[in-house]
């Protein structure tokens, strides 16, 4: 398959070398093996913690405190992958960690016991291997994949990451669903956290299969912080990032804790809690593509106007009803509504990164937004921690993130306009990596950045705006 599509893209006048097909070839490995890892293992961590007997507030921290922490670490990547003199090997390197930090997982699921700070320490460095690689890994993938095919390479790329992603949801939530019936939970648990770091092995085998033309690309830089901080200072770029980082922290309000609330709460069983997750996973993939020609036709700044405003209410609508074909229908309206907000967003944000720097803007962003999920989900830790993990409690967290949802808007306001001229984009250049599956999102992404270059090419803007001065700082012009 990856082969047709190589020649049906019709690079001009390039043959395709036995190397590069090699290439694509693993790199579609490594995309499986990685997916596979997150539908087994990571997206089921939270219910792992619940199922060890964790409260349901650490349950909620369990999905985003490591991630600051895992954060932290990564703003080393960069310069690690300098030291190391190779994208790869420092890619490589971080993949074999994250396959590692699972197996801590197994074996207390075996024995049926973790403490919170263990739990927490191990996902920490799961997320921080897991961080630290994107970076690195965009950089390099750029200089592997020839930019004539790019666009229906990676749209292919990412459906065999998504289907994997599905499969593995499914596979750990039938499973446990069974264990549960066998009174085996813990077993079952046991079994997949060692698949996810076997299939995260795998991935990182298809990874040493990568070539590596470009050990250190060109030009490639790390962009000083007081340099980043002037780009953001900027007006533009300043009114998007913070609208983004406000948006996370009232998001993450109650986020993290739409888990404890289905598996504690309201007792779904697993295969519930599967088809909830699920639904709002399927929902995206196929909103994205429908929500592309929306953005082609009315511009990204439309697209950011229409999904800016609906996410305000749905966390508030989880206290309409506790009934799951209803909540099921919330879910998929709810990945609609994120698949527009991440496409808008990333097409907006990510407009003319320069190669050179993408490693270090995208090392500081995910700090950033790490620094967002946390304290939005500390602040909703800490209203159940005082009211007591009682349904009432949950349902003022859920509104809570509803009114604050709300004030989002006035900074949505200043920043675009939903009146705008429509202007035609590349939406087909945003291909989202799958981080993680979130049951109040469907999943936590980011962009394959490689896609921007071939649009900048084809001389377009992502966000259907007018071309900017190239007198702009390249990093994060908008």
């Amino acid at each position: 398959m990856t082969q047709h599509m190589v020649q049906s893209s019709k690079p001009s006048g390039d043959q395709i070398s036995s190397q590069v097909r090699r290439d694509l070839r693993a790199s579609i490995g490594d995309a499986v093996g990685y997916s596979f890892t997150v539908g087994l293992g990571e997206a089921y961590i939270a219910a792992f913690a619940l199922a060890v007997g964790m409260g349901e507030v650490v349950t909620g921290l369990v999905a985003t405190l490591p991630m600051l922490l895992g954060s932290v670490l990564q703003l080393m990547a960069p310069g690690m992958a300098r030291a190391l003199g190779s994208l790869r090997r420092w890619v490589l390197i971080c993949a074999v960690v994250q396959s590692l930090s699972l197996v801590p997982l197994g074996y207390a699921a075996w024995h049926g016991r973790i403490s919170a700070p263990v739990l927490l320490l191990i996902v920490t460095l799961y997320w921080a291997a897991n961080l630290s690689t994107g970076p690195a890994w965009n950089t390099w993938i750029g200089t592997l994949v020839p930019k004539p095919i790019r666009a229906n390479y990676f749209a292919l790329r990412s459906r065999f990451a998504q289907v994997a992603v599905l499969i593995g949801l499914a596979v750990a939530g039938l499973s446990l669903h069974y264990g549960k019936q066998q009174d085996r939970t813990l077993t079952v648990f046991c079994f997949l956290f060692l698949a996810a770091a076997m299939c995260r092995l795998i991935s990182a085998w298809f990874l040493s299969r990568h070539s590596e033309p470009q050990p250190i690309p060109k030009n490639y830089r790390m962009v000083p912080f007081k340099e980043l901080l002037g780009r953001v200072r900027s007006a533009a770029d300043g009114r998007l990032l913070g609208y983004m980082i406000t948006v996370q922290v009232c998001v993450q309000v109650s986020g993290p804790f739409f888990t404890p609330y289905m598996l504690g709460r309201l007792q779904f069983s697993y295969m519930e809690y599967l088809m909830l997750i699920a639904g709002a996973f399927v929902s995206k993939i196929i909103a994205f593509p429908l929500l592309g020609r929306f953005a082609d036709r009315y511009g990204a700044s439309a697209l950011l106007w229409f999904s800016g405003v609906g996410i305000v209410p749905l966390s508030a609508f989880w206290i309409v009803s506790d009934q799951l074909v209803y909540l099921l229908v919330l879910q998929v309206f709810a990945g609609a509504i994120w698949a527009g907000y991440e496409l808008a967003t990333f097409l907006l944000l990510f407009d003319h990164i320069a190669e050179h720097e993408r490693t270090s803007i995208l090392t500081v962003f995910n700090f950033a937004n790490a620094l967002a999920m946390v304290g939005g989900s500390l602040l909703g830790g800490t209203v159940l921690g005082v009211m007591g993990e009682v349904i009432g409690s949950y349902h003022v967290v859920f509104v809570m993130s509803g009114v604050a949802r709300l004030g989002t808007l006035f900074f949505l306001r200043g920043l675009v306009s939903p009146a705008s001229r429509p202007k035609m984009i590349r939406f087909d250049a945003f291909f989202p990596r799958i981080l993680a599956v979130r049951p109040s999102l469907g999943s936590l992404d980011r962009p394959l950045l490689p896609e921007v270059d071939q649009a900048d090419e084809d001389g377009e803007s992502l966000t259907g705006d007018e071309p900017e001065r190239q007198d702009k700082p390249a990093a994060l012009r908008t």
